[in-house]
């Protein structure tokens, strides 16, 4: 990925580093502050040059991963790091050692509103600062009452800095109506309260045109228990207001599922008790996005390329996301957690559930972003949405040749053949108002420079 002029990856304007005498430990890669400004390492130790020549053109989110990785090693706690026309200009590890406290708030409790804490008194929530680097984290518990229900069209929650690290938590897409057997959602839960949203956070610096990257650093489940059902007038094999049938809805059904955390799985049974079954535990955010274009609000309910509710498995720990800023601050929120989900998600839901989540909202200026991206360290991701279900495929698979050849050089043609005999593409929902196709090619397998 080139990044033209300046790379914004850690705080853009945190406080002058502090001399030290000693060495520091060293600390975990991912708490080391990457910095672009010279003047906040005046006073640090140089402890090693990381620069190697001739560096990669093609630079992101991988590669500044291990440079931190090095600088962790070398026993530095901060990488200044400058990035002109898609090459390292600098890459230095520091020894800044900074010693801020970071405030705890504890995990929301078994409840449908989670417990109240300092953060939430009057007002925006504070920002803290990590102990082992400037990094800043915000620990974020909404009340109920403060949780949004569209992208866009809504105050933010709090404003962040770009590198700023969020904990906090989510509910459920049943806004926490459903509580015990014999509920079902369409009596219980209020209409338009659909998937609830934990945000928006303002961005700050961050302006159409540039990329928003969130890394997702944690997921689990809030509570014991998952669940899923199906919907009057929703679901892939039901009449729907899209497809209109003559035979009537299927019966609103309620499966609740029991987390078991030591085996990994969730555990249902049918509904006349005859039967159970299992499902692997495998946490992801079914919402994140930012603020559509053009000051517009859109329902939880839709994926677009802002995000939203993309309902991709993918958007899970480990993985990075790339969403192209549409408003001042990019507004960004999640929300919908996903306990497990089949492809598809023919019935209209999930295993749904709380979530608590630990994530880190980053900044990447004058770097466009069309359509959803998402990178871990052996795939590239494109996410597409729309209807007809082939068009969805269309975005995706045109996002995933652009991306590719920026990774290569390759031409518009030579790229569209890689992409055709290596990109794998699953169909990630084909129940919400536009259906999602996620094209993945492995990174080993993208061309070399072919020899000489």
């Amino acid at each position: 990925m080139k990044i033209a002029a300046v790379l914004v990856l850690g705080v853009a304007a945190a406080a002058a580093a502090v001399p030290v005498a000693t060495a520091a430990p060293v600390v975990n890669p991912s708490d080391v502050r990457v910095s672009t400004l010279p003047k906040e390492v005046e006073s640090c130790t140089l402890v090693a040059n990381l620069r190697s020549d001739p560096e990669p053109d093609e630079i992101g989110i991988m590669l500044v991963n291990e440079l931190k990785k090095r600088t962790s090693q070398s026993g530095g706690d901060t990488l200044l790091l400058s990035v002109k026309q898609g090459r390292v200009e600098i890459a230095k590890a520091y020894l800044c050692r900074a010693s801020r406290p970071v405030v705890s708030t504890p995990s929301p409790a078994d409840t449908r509103t989670p417990p109240s804490s300092a953060e939430n008194v009057a007002g925006a929530p504070p920002v803290q600062k990590s102990v082992l680097d400037d990094r800043p984290v915000l620990r974020y518990v909404p009340k109920h009452d403060e949780l949004k229900y569209t992208f866009g069209g809504v105050a933010p929650a709090a404003r962040i800095a770009p590198g700023t690290r969020i904990v906090s938590w989510t509910e459920d897409c049943y806004d926490g109506a459903v509580t015990k057997p014999g509920q079902l959602p369409s009596k219980v839960q209020l209409p338009g309260h659909d998937n609830p949203q934990t945000g928006p956070f303002y961005v700050e610096g961050a302006e159409p045109g540039d990329t928003l990257t969130v890394h997702i650093e944690k997921l689990e489940p809030a509570r014991d228990v998952g669940i899923s059902s199906s919907f009057p007038g929703f679901g892939a094999l039901n009449s729907t207001d899209r497809t209109a049938l003559l035979h009537a809805d299927l019966p609103e059904t309620v499966w609740f599922y029991k987390v078991d955390r030591a085996r990994g799985v969730l555990r249902t049974s049918s509904q006349d008790g005859k039967h159970v079954w299992e499902v692997p535990l495998a946490p992801f955010l079914g919402c994140l996005g930012v603020a559509p274009a053009n000051g517009e609000a859109r329902s939880t309910i839709v994926p677009d390329d802002f995000g939203g509710n993309l309902d991709c498995p993918e958007v899970r720990a480990g993985n990075t996301v790339y969403l192209g800023v549409r408003m001042p601050g990019a507004l960004v929120s999640f929300g919908d957690g996903h306990l497990a989900m089949g492809d598809g998600e023919i019935i209209g839901t999930a295993v749904e559930g709380a979530m608590n989540v630990e994530l880190t909202v980053d900044l990447i200026k004058h770097r466009e972003t069309p359509w959803p991206r998402i990178e871990n360290a052996d795939w590239l991701m494109s996410v597409g949405a729309g209807r007809p279900l082939e068009d969805a495929a269309r975005i995706a698979f045109k996002d995933m040749v652009a991306w590719v050849r920026e990774k290569t050089g390759l031409s518009q043609m030579d790229a569209y053949e890689f992409v055709s005999q290596n990109a794998r593409a699953p169909i990630i929902q084909i129940v919400d108002p536009n259906y999602t196709v996620l094209v993945k090619v492995a990174k080993n397998r993208l061309p070399s420079r072919a020899a000489r």
